[in-house]
């Protein structure tokens, strides 16, 4: 058997929740601020039919994880979200033990919603705090304050056994003092995996259009220390670049994606990735919700076939996010090149001390790691 065998490579699904109640200002995501209430019947049936067009290509592939993003999932009702399981589970053979993640904005949060979701199968949530000092979360334009931010928190873990924390440093004025007291106070609140996302500036948004003054590269190192440190000590692993768990409560749909496996994606502007005898083929549907809603099934806007000389940086910008990397085999198995691709250039860096060497796991050392754009470049096709 080929070491590229495409029914072998896991597969995941993403499902886009396109709306939000305001638009932050450094937000450049496919998100758009709700007029009135949710088009949920409207939304639930282009789903469905986008599912089952997905299913199709699919070919009978179990589904390991889902992943409810946006936007601003939990604006969904949880009769909503129970409708939108069921139809998954009636075009998708959803694994056993598959973990089903959606993500919350604590400014929409309501406890009676959290309950429904749990009942629906979400056995995952990811609350995007990004902070709860009220000051810090007034700049970033934020709906909700910290009040509502520990409140969230504290209904989360009460109803689904994985909570995950999104938390931003390198705010404006942010001090490694204020950067530690959100880390302690997601702590404290019983957060188990906490993602820490550095602000930056993105085209096109308001942040873009007038700045604000971040913090100086030798302030935001010593944020980036005192956050590390202070992970260590409560024993979080940081085995992700932006990404910290407690042994065994790693997000497994995110080790999907930085392992290079595969993931449909359905909703306005989702993007997929599906491994086929013809190689693999990236889509994304159509972005504008309207468009998206009015769109009949395959709801593509974009499809291609990636390149195989892209291929190694593809598999190698996703790989190396993970701290310990991925077993060498991977990279046959999940891309159909040899690994003699990678040798000449990956030598080189080797002799640089940027990569561990290719004898059971392809991985950056700990200073390639924190220098991984200059060992990606070496792979730009």
């Amino acid at each position: 058997m080929s070491a590229f065998d495409p029914a072998r490579v896991p597969l995941s699904l993403y499902v886009h929740v396109p709306w939000c109640v305001r638009k932050c200002p450094y937000c450049d995501f496919n998100s758009h601020p709700l007029a009135g209430e949710v088009p949920e019947a409207e939304f639930l049936a282009a789903v469905e039919a986008d599912l089952a067009a997905e299913a199709e290509r699919a070919g009978g592939r179990p589904i390991d994880t889902v992943f409810f993003g946006g936007g601003t999932p939990s604006l969904l009702s949880g009769e909503a979200l129970a409708r939108l399981m069921a139809a998954i589970r009636r075009h998708l053979p959803l694994a056993p033990n598959a973990e089903v993640t959606l993500e919350a904005n604590p400014g929409t949060f309501e406890a009676a919603r959290f309950a429904a979701y749990a009942q629906a199968g979400v056995n995952r949530l990811s609350l995007g705090v990004q902070s709860f000092d009220d000051a810090a979360l007034r700049r970033l334009g934020r709906i909700h304050d910290g009040a509502q931010a520990r409140a969230a928190l504290a209904a989360a873990v009460r109803v689904f056994p994985r909570v995950n924390v999104d938390l931003m440093i390198g705010l404006p004025g942010q001090s490694p003092a204020a950067a530690l007291a959100d880390v302690e106070a997601a702590l404290a609140g019983g957060a188990t995996h906490l993602s820490c996302y550095q602000l930056t500036i993105e085209p096109n948004t308001p942040f873009a259009a007038a700045p604000p003054a971040l913090p100086a590269d030798e302030e935001l190192a010593a944020i980036e220390a005192a956050v590390e440190e202070r992970f260590a000590r409560a024993g979080f692993v940081h085995y992700e670049v932006s990404a910290w768990a407690l042994p065994g409560e790693a997000c497994r749909h995110n080790l999907n994606y930085w392992g290079f496996g595969d993931y449909l994606g359905v909703g306005p502007g989702a993007h997929g990735k599906l491994s086929t005898p013809g190689g693999i083929v990236r889509r994304m549907k159509h972005k504008h919700p309207r468009r998206y809603l009015a769109a009949v099934a395959p709801f593509v806007q974009e499809e291609v076939v990636v390149a195989p000389e892209a291929l190694p940086f593809e598999f190698l910008m996703n790989a190396l996010r993970l701290r310990a990397g991925v077993p060498r085999e991977w990279f046959a198995a999940r891309t159909g090149l040899s690994l003699e691709t990678l040798a000449p250039r990956w030598a080189r860096l080797e002799a640089q001390g940027l990569v561990e060497p290719l004898s059971w796991r392809i991985a950056a050392t700990e200073r390639g790691w924190r220098l991984l754009n200059a060992v990606l470049e070496a792979f730009l096709p």
